[in-house]
């Protein structure tokens, strides 16, 4: 059977492959599956409400009742599916994507993304158009409904918000024109001093690109170093990542946060922390020394929050600086990281360049190769790579005396990624070149 989704969601280009005909489409399938209540919100791309009424549409069709959140975080909307007794959610977000692209993302009911078994439930329904169609007399109806108070006093709830405000930080943060717009400035204010950088709502992002990058948010750098602010913290287009900026103006790459927070967790809580085989080795080596546990997964924000609840993990994340908090929810979320992240600098009582300084050093290079066989090349390279550890958690994953490298196919894209990490810049890139080298040799 064709498949419909990636590993985020349905993705594509506005009004060419994401269009109103998909989005409708996939509206019916989503409603003849859950049949029942369903939230709706969107990030601020130009095509969310194009794309919002032709799933709400679907959905009405096969009796649903629609509760509309308007403008929302992805966590936003996924922390009220989990407290309420909706039965899914639907997210329109392209997430990190460049403005013409938007998706549709369906999220269960504990409020974490679908399993990919119940993501082929929906695609049998929506290629063999079994849909269920409501009498006119039970159509769904739609409705209004603010979710973000209770979004941010939910978090607020889990942070000692007087012992930040002792501090009196400084903090700037960049919205990016997304939906951290609608909450991270006030989240933050009722914990300390804040700048807001794009945080006007729009489409067109036309502060920066949505994925908070290095290249992209240089203006944040520019001013956390300008007003001699205490932190920086830049969102995606939904507001599930949030990535920090140093008192410096230095840019944080996440996996120093996500070694720095995991480490605060363990330290607390003891036990262990869930991250995909992508993630650099200084999270293992932080993690170890602060009592933790490493549970490694294949890479997808999904894939880790589902291995979370398995193992009874006190702590998970991404290094593109997608952080999960257990006792908040399953899902990557921007506003509980930043929340966590001041509480960690007012507890520690020592300033973000200093926590980074504690983190083991490694060089992380990511490059890939162009590839349409992907599973015939990943066969192929499983029996010429040699190694006295690999492991095929995802891809193939060799440990070498320099340090590793990870091949993996795209679960979105016909490219096989190659990830190769270093204690130095010159050995990763030595690494990455040999194997790369190795995939083109065999295409």
């Amino acid at each position: 059977m064709k498949r419909l989704f990636g590993t985020n969601g349905v993705r594509g280009i506005t009004n060419e492959s994401m269009n109103a005909e998909l989005a409708l489409k996939l509206g019916k399938a989503i409603g003849s599956y859950f049949q029942g209540n369903i939230i709706i919100a969107t990030d601020t791309r130009t095509s969310n409400e194009m794309l919002k009424n032709a799933v709400t549409a679907g959905l009405i069709s096969t009796g649903c009742n629609v509760f509309d959140a308007k403008i929302a975080p992805s966590p936003a909307l996924q922390y009220y599916v989990k407290n309420s007794d909706a039965d899914a959610g639907v997210i329109i977000t392209a997430s990190h994507n460049p403005p013409q692209f938007n998706g549709i993302k369906v999220i269960d009911k504990d409020g974490i993304e679908l399993s990919r078994k119940k993501e082929k439930e929906i695609e049998k329904i929506y290629f063999n158009e079994h849909f269920h169609k409501a009498a006119w007399n039970e159509l769904g109806k739609v409705y209004d409904i603010d979710i973000l108070d209770f979004y941010i006093e939910g978090i607020l709830d889990l942070v000692n918000v007087e012992k930040i405000k002792e501090c009196n930080f400084k903090v700037v943060i960049d919205c990016g024109n997304g939906a951290a717009c609608y909450t991270m400035p006030y989240l933050v204010s009722q914990m300390a001093n804040v700048i807001t950088l794009n945080a006007q709502p729009d489409g067109n992002f036309p502060g920066r690109m949505p994925e908070p990058t290095e290249e992209n948010v240089n203006e944040l750098m520019k001013t956390v170093k300008a007003i001699k602010a205490d932190l920086g913290i830049a969102y995606d287009g939904d507001a599930d990542r949030a990535i920090f900026i140093d008192e410096n103006g230095n840019f944080v790459y996440g996996d120093k946060s996500l070694a720095i927070v995991a480490g605060y967790v363990v330290e607390k809580k003891r036990g262990k922390v869930v991250t995909p085989v992508s993630t650099s080795s200084c999270v293992e080596e932080y993690v170890r020394a602060k009592g933790g546990e490493i549970v490694y997964t294949k890479v997808g924000a999904p894939i880790v929050a589902r291995k979370m609840v398995e193992v009874d993990a006190v702590f998970g994340g991404e290094e593109n600086g997608g952080l999960m908090f257990p006792e908040h929810q399953y899902c990557r979320d921007g506003g509980m990281a930043t929340a966590a992240m001041l509480e960690l600098l007012a507890i520690k009582g020592k300033s973000l360049s200093e926590l980074i300084a504690e983190v083991p050093s490694y060089s992380l290079i990511k490059t890939k190769v162009e590839c349409e066989n992907n599973k015939e090349v990943m066969e192929k390279l499983k029996d010429s790579i040699k190694g006295d550890k690999i492991d095929y958690t995802d891809g193939i994953k060799v440990y070498v005396k320099e340090g590793w490298v990870l091949i993996r196919p795209s679960g979105t894209e016909p490219i096989i990624r190659i990830y190769a990490e270093g204690k130095n810049a010159a050995e990763a890139k030595k690494i990455a070149e040999k194997y790369k080298k190795m995939v083109e040799d065999i295409i």
